[in-house]
């Protein structure tokens, strides 16, 4: 189990309609992002392992003393502009690198 946030700034995302419940585009959001010129060209990925927050204990079901897998990538454009962030938390007894 994991949970995914993703951050893009309301200047990129304006119009491109991924608020919605499906991203509309086979590729997902880089997918609609290429679309309007923003291409992603290089990603970088930090990943560390900690405890869970009470909150994504919770929400992931984590039994107590079982950490997590923190993973954020950054997307960077054509222009070396960091245009998405993206965060997945999963448990690290069901998931592996």
């Amino acid at each position: 189990m994991q949970r995914v946030t993703t951050y893009i700034s309301w200047e990129i995302a304006e119009g491109t309609r991924l608020l919605v419940e499906e991203i509309p585009h086979l590729h997902g959001i880089h997918g609609v992002l290429e679309v309007r010129g923003q291409t992603m060209t290089r990603l970088r990925e930090e990943v560390t392992a900690r405890m869970p927050r009470a909150e994504e204990a919770r929400y992931l079901q984590i039994p107590s003393g079982v950490p997590v897998l923190d993973s954020l990538y950054t997307s960077v454009d054509q222009h070396g502009i960091a245009y998405v962030l993206t965060r997945f938390v999963l448990r690290a007894d069901l998931g592996a690198l």
